[in-house]
C-alpha cells in the first residue's frame, strides 16, 4: 500500500504551497509519525521564507529533514509533534516531538524523536525547540543567583530565555521591547517588561534577541562594567553596525555569540538528546502558553505564512493543527 502525505514547500521567497508526498515503507529502526501540531518560529522561519539566509550560511541553515535548497523550493520547519503509528513497540502510541517541516506524516529513525513527558501537553511541546535554544544559551551565559538581567527583543526566543531567567532565585530580570503588548507577555512568565527607554541598566548579563541594530546598541548602554552581552540573534544577510567605540573598551564589556547549532561548551558532556530532553521537561510550566499566539489549520499555512513575514500577523509561536 502507498504511503501518503501532504508537506508545505517554500516554492520561491515569498511564495508557498502544500504538495503532496509519497512515503517509504519505514526500516528497521524507523517510525511512522503522525503530526498533530507543528509551530512556525516567527524570527528564523519567517527569514526563511522572506528568502533572507546568505548563501554562506545555507550549508548551516539546513533543517534536520530539509528537501531542496534555499532560496527555494525547500521543504522547511523544525517544530513538529506527533504520535508515533508505527515502529518499535517502546514508542508505538508515544507523542514525540521532532525537528520536522510541516507534514502530515513523515518517516524518520527513531533516534530522530523524543518523547513527549505525560505532564506535556501536546500542542505545548511545539515550542520545545525554542526552549532548547534557551536552554543553551543560559548554559553559554551562566547567570548567577541574584544577577540584574535584561533581555533585549521580546520575539519566541527572548521570551523563552525571559521565562527561563524567571526563575532563577534573587534574579531581576525585564523584558525589553518596543511592543508595549509584550507586557503581558512578561508578565505572564514572571518576568518584568519595559520600553528600550527606560529599561533598568548596571546589569550583569544582557541577552540581546532582537535582530536590531538599535537593540544591539542599548544592549551594550544596560550593561554594567565588565558585565556581558550575549548575543542571540539571526540576522541573515543583513549587515550589522555594533558600536564599540566611546567606552566600550573602558568598561571592559564582553560581547559574545551563542547559537543552538552546537551544544555549549559549558556542558560539552551532555548531548543534544539530553539538552532536548530538558527543553520538553521544562514545558510542564503553563506560563509558557503564553509563547503560542496563534493557530491555524494546516492547510492554511499558505496564507498565513506571508502575513507572518511582512508582521500582519503578530505573532510569537504560530501554531498549526493538523486533521484527525
Amino acid at each position: 500500500m502507498t504511503r501518503t502525505a501532504r508537506a508545505f514547500w517554500l516554492t520561491a521567497p515569498g511564495h508557498g504551497e502544500i504538495r503532496d508526498a509519497a512515503l517509504p515503507d519505514p526500516a528497521e529502526g524507523e517510525v511512522v509519525v503522525r503530526a498533530l501540531w507543528s509551530g512556525v518560529s516567527r524570527g528564523t522561519e519567517t527569514l526563511v521564507f522572506r528568502g533572507g539566509v546568505p548563501r554562506s550560511q545555507y550549508a548551516a541553515m539546513r533543517a534536520p529533514f530539509q528537501e531542496g535548497d534555499f532560496p527555494g523550493p525547500v521543504k522547511y520547519g523544525y517544530l513538529s509533534v506527533g504520535v508515533v503509528e508505527e515502529g518499535p513497540a517502546e514508542l508505538t502510541g508515544r507523542t514525540v516531538f521532532c525537528l520536522h517541516p510541516h507534514q502530515t506524516r513523515y518517516v524518520v529513525p527513531a533516534s530522530a524523536v523524543t518523547p513527549v513527558p505525560d505532564h506535556v501537553p501536546a500542542e505545548r511541546a511545539v515550542l520545545a525547540g525554542t526552549v532548547e535554544t534557551a536552554v543553551n544559551a543560559l548554559w553559554d551565559a551562566a547567570p548567577l543567583v541574584g544577577d540584574r538581567i535584561a533581555v533585549v527583543g521580546g520575539g519566541m526566543v527572548g521570551c523563552s530565555v525571559a521565562a527561563l531567567l524567571a526563575r532563577f532565585p534573587g534574579v531581576r530580570v525585564q523584558l525589553v521591547d518596543t511592543d508595549p503588548a509584550r507586557a503581558e507577555t512578561a508578565k505572564a512568565l514572571g518576568a518584568g517588561f519595559a520600553a528600550p527607554a527606560d529599561a533598568l541598566g548596571d546589569c550583569d548579563l544582557v541577552v540581546h534577541a532582537s535582530a536590531t541594530d538599535q537593540g544591539l546598541a542599548r544592549s551594550l548602554e544596560l550593561v554594567a562594567t565588565e558585565g556581558t552581552v550575549l548575543e542571540l540573534s539571526w540576522y541573515g544577510d543583513r549587515r550589522v553596525s555594533v558600536p564599540l567605540g566611546e567606552d566600550f573598551h573602558a568598561r571592559r564589556i564582553t560581547l559574545r555569540s551563542s547559537q543552538v547549532g552546537t551544544v555549549s561548551p559549558a556542558r560539552a558532556r551532555r548531548s543534544y538528546g539530553d539538552r532536548l530532553a530538558l527543553a520538553l521537561d521544562l514545558l510542564a510550566d503553563p506560563a509558557l502558553d503564553a509563547l503560542i499566539t496563534g493557530e491555524c489549520a494546516f492547510e492554511e499555512l499558505p496564507d498565513v505564512l506571508p502575513r507572518l513575514a511582512d508582521g500582519r500577523i503578530p505573532a510569537l509561536c504560530h501554531r498549526v493543527r493538523y486533521p484527525v
